[in-house]
């Protein structure tokens, strides 16, 4: 085989081999990787050139979580906002998704119905039923998970909403009578990137 110049020497590439006008081993990436950043990738032995915005998706971009300590209890037959069960997120790009999850306890004194809901702003995300049956003068454990798709990169509020179907309040964080039967309460959202 003929070469131009002078044949290369049969030994693993090292980093005095290269030429960093040109390619660099020896510098290490101090941040991520931008999407318009690219690699040089081996298919089968064929170099092929890789733009960083193919690599990865699903990652953890930021998560941020609200816990409420406190009592909130509401008669209302709309939905109203639990006070202090909401929390703000500012997703870095407009393809990435918010996974929202709320979770705690409610009361009755009653066995009668109430809903509640998952909002964006002013926007419904998911709506549920609760029915505490029997379970009166009981704390019991809702849960609510959604995976949005906002498109956007303004601040965003996520909150928990309650209306009431019945005659007695409902109760967030302690059960129907007993004030000392109480617990705590939280939101959380976790941008996952594209």
């Amino acid at each position: 085989m003929a070469y131009i110049g002078n044949k290369p020497a049969n030994k693993a590439v090292v980093a005095s081999d290269l030429d960093p006008a040109v390619i660099t081993g020896q510098t290490a990436l101090a941040v991520a990787p931008a999407d318009t950043d690219e690699f040089l990738i081996s298919d089968a032995g064929v170099l092929k050139r890789l733009d960083a915005s193919l690599i990865g998706g699903g990652k953890i971009g930021q998560v941020l979580q609200t816990v409420k300590t406190d009592v909130f209890q509401t008669s209302s037959s709309s939905f109203t906002d639990v006070t202090g069960l909401s929390v703000s997120i500012t997703p870095s790009a407009t393809s990435s998704k918010i996974l929202c999850i709320c979770t705690g306890i409610y009361g009755k004194t009653t066995s009668d119905n109430f809903h509640h809901q998952l909002v964006r702003g002013s926007t419904s995300l998911l709506a549920n039923i609760l029915d505490p049956g029997t379970n009166t003068n009981q704390t019991e454990v809702f849960s609510v998970q959604f995976l949005d798709s906002p498109s956007s990169t303004s601040s965003l509020t996520y909150k928990l909403q309650i209306k009431n179907d019945g005659t007695s309040p409902v109760n967030i964080n302690r059960n129907g009578s007993n004030s000392t039967d109480r617990g705590d309460s939280t939101i959380t959202v976790i941008e996952v990137l594209a």
